[in-house]
């Protein structure tokens, strides 16, 4: 593999790993808000979107091992799973804006 090859996933390893980070620390927050706000429901599905976050991190240095046709394929199913996690955090923000 050439090196700009190696560089392009590198930056692309850097950028998901990135937006996984800032979702779980959305999520964080979320949390801290739901629990002064006494929201039970928000709180349990926080709660449950943490326990994904450590799978997703897994997934992606799987990404970091994988090769050719391999790669791609578990690049797209990696952004799949952080697309519908971003949706998952997002909604639990609106309900918690409307608390």
């Amino acid at each position: 593999m050439s090196t700009a090859a190696n560089i392009a996933r590198q930056v692309i390893h850097h950028e998901i790993e990135s937006q996984i980070k800032i979702a779980a620390a959305k999520l964080e927050t979320l949390k801290a808000r739901a629990q002064a706000a006494k929201a039970n429901v928000e709180i349990k599905a926080i709660a449950m979107l943490l326990t994904r976050v450590p799978v997703i991190l897994h997934q992606l240095q799987e990404l970091q091992k994988s090769t050719g046709d391999h790669w791609e394929r578990a690049k797209s199913d990696l952004e799949t799973r952080i697309v519908d996690f971003d949706k998952s955090v997002h909604g639990i923000e609106a309900k918690i804006k409307v608390h």
